[in-house]
């Protein structure tokens, strides 16, 4: 498994990333455990998961199933969203962060988080408050690097400046959705990025699975998949989306490749791109990602995919 350093950091990660998003949700812990293994079989070293996933029982069996791989991973989790019902039971106050960072490293069974993102913006708390917080963590050796997750451009640029005044720990990464149905952060988020040497970690890569060719137009969900059952299914399930998907497979066909190969293999070509992260529920899951992450497709295929789904 290829790996790669995420942005201007010495953190490195494989090119193919877990998202645990499934763990204790989707997933009970016996099933979460298969999936790891066969993570750690394929030579994936990045585990990415929040304390808001599964009700805290992402990071309680992401944890458990990494036990004595500890040195051999990179964890990342994230702190902001709600958890509880309570005054201060999200955001990204120094009180919230400072709570929310030890009951993380509870769940997980470790004493470090290699990636600590800050899951959303917080409007009502100012950057530079959960800056020094996280700096306070870094120097404390509870986080080893800081990072952003659904942050707009702008709002990246503020938190690298602001960093840099301050001489506090920056974000070495941004998470946000990016897929070859969902473009949008190539407009600002993206060039803000490249610029200031922070990685964009995607996630979403398969649309939900619209990219995998499970669903078909103008009929319902298949019984069993993620959308069969959420609403997200007639956001993401569009004309535009399966016209897009159609003449993504008609490259793929045409190029001996699979749509699995075409939606990871694209992301995993951008240059801001340490890593992709995509969900699993199965371990044949991970062995076909994997497989998908590491194609290495073509410059020519590359540009034939990005004008097949340009905005």
């Amino acid at each position: 498994m290829e790996i790669r350093t995420v942005g201007r950091s010495g953190l490195q990660v494989s090119v193919l990333g877990l998202g645990a998003n499934n763990f204790g949700s989707r997933i009970d812990e016996d099933a979460s455990r298969s999936v790891v293994q066969a993570c750690l079989d394929v030579g994936v070293t990045f585990f990415d998961t929040a304390n808001s996933y599964g009700g805290g029982r992402s990071e309680e069996f992401l944890g458990r199933a990494l036990a004595g791989h500890r040195d051999e991973v990179v964890i990342a989790t994230k702190f902001s969203s709600r958890v509880g019902e309570g005054p201060y039971d999200a955001g990204a106050s120094r009180k919230h962060l400072l709570a929310a960072c030890d009951a993380s490293l509870r769940r997980l069974g470790t004493d470090y988080i290699d990636l600590y993102y800050q899951h959303w913006p917080d409007p009502k708390t100012p950057i530079e408050e959960t800056l020094d917080t996280l700096d306070t963590l870094v120097r404390a050796g509870k986080v080893r690097y800081a990072a952003s997750s659904n942050f707009a451009g702008w709002q990246i640029v503020e938190a690298e400046h602001l960093a840099r005044a301050r001489g506090t720990a920056r974000f070495v990464a941004s998470q946000s959705e990016w897929s070859l149905l969902r473009r949008g952060i190539e407009e600002e988020v993206v060039p803000a990025c490249a610029a200031y040497g922070v990685a964009v970690v995607p996630y979403y890569p398969l649309a939900s699975g619209l990219l995998t060719g499970k669903y078909e137009r103008g009929k319902p969900a298949p019984e069993g998949t993620r959308l069969a059952s959420s609403p997200r299914f007639a956001e993401v399930a569009t004309d535009e989306a399966f016209d897009s998907v159609e003449r993504l497979s008609a490259i793929a066909k045409t190029a001996g490749r699979t749509l699995l190969e075409l939606a990871i293999g694209w992301l995993a070509a951008q240059p801001v791109v340490p890593s992709v992260l995509v969900g699993a529920t199965k371990p044949e899951q991970v062995h076909a990602n994997a497989a998908a992450a590491q194609c290495g497709l073509s410059p020519e295929e590359v540009g034939a995919i990005s004008e097949a789904t340009a905005p």
